[in-house]
């Protein structure tokens, strides 16, 4: 498993509400819902192992995550790789 390919269970303490699904992250879709609970719910740890930066920006409209979310990552992404995404 990569950070944006096989397949991925995450954590308990990433996903809470039950058994973690098994996300195949070679399916964007899936892949965006794991990006998803892990930037709404991960450690910094976690989302250095779980997340690929640059699946990240190409996801972007299709993740649904908390505006508090959206906005850091897109100062992130700007400082740090110079991109400029829409919160």
């Amino acid at each position: 498993m990569t950070k944006a390919h096989g397949k991925v269970t995450l954590p308990l303490s990433v996903y809470w509400s039950g058994p973690s699904p098994v996300y195949d992250l070679d399916d964007p879709r899936e892949r965006a819902r794991a990006y998803e609970q892990v930037l709404r719910e991960g450690t910094d740890d976690d989302v250095r192992r779980f997340v690929e930066v640059d699946q990240v920006i190409e996801l972007w409209d299709r993740m649904v995550i908390p505006p508090s979310v959206r906005r850091a990552w897109a100062h992130w992404l700007r400082e740090h790789r110079g991109v400029i995404l829409e919160c």
